[in-house]
């Protein structure tokens, strides 16, 4: 279970950061956790926008190759990259105007955090919104 400092901050992405939610690493192979966990998300109300090189349309909603190439605002930048990447994506997540970066299970970058977090994003490391989005029902 998550600190009650890192809970709030999980709190706030889930609830007050916004409804648009880019996935780095999303596509269309449905054995990936991205493409689960871009379901539940969908389930909760989040606009999921694909972000990969192939630029895929997923879950029905057309994909993009970067986070750059997005033509809208994105209040959530949800990453499904192997750590040595991680960092680079939070840096357009600040650079695009995100309001909160979110690293999924496995994804670690100290570094990245705190450059995120001293831009002023909410940030959340090694943890997954698909687990977490049930807990706030339960308090």
């Amino acid at each position: 279970m998550p600190s009650e400092t890192e809970w709030d901050t999980i709190r706030k992405i889930l609830t007050e950061s916004g409804d648009t939610w880019a996935v780095v690493g999303l596509s269309t192979n449905r054995s990936r956790a991205a493409y689960g966990v871009a379901a539940v998300l969908q389930r909760f109300g989040k606009r999921v926008v694909p972000v990969h090189p192939k630029a895929e349309t997923v879950h029905e909603e057309q994909g993009h190759a970067s986070l750059a190439d997005i033509p809208f605002p994105v209040d959530v930048v949800d990453v499904f990259v192997n750590s040595h990447l991680a960092g680079a994506i939070a840096d357009e997540a600040v650079a695009k105007g995100a309001k909160a970066v979110w690293f999924q299970l496995g994804v670690i970058d100290e570094a990245a955090y705190g450059r995120t977090r001293a831009a002023g994003l909410d940030m959340v490391m090694d943890r997954c919104p698909a687990i977490e989005i049930p807990r706030l029902s339960r308090g």
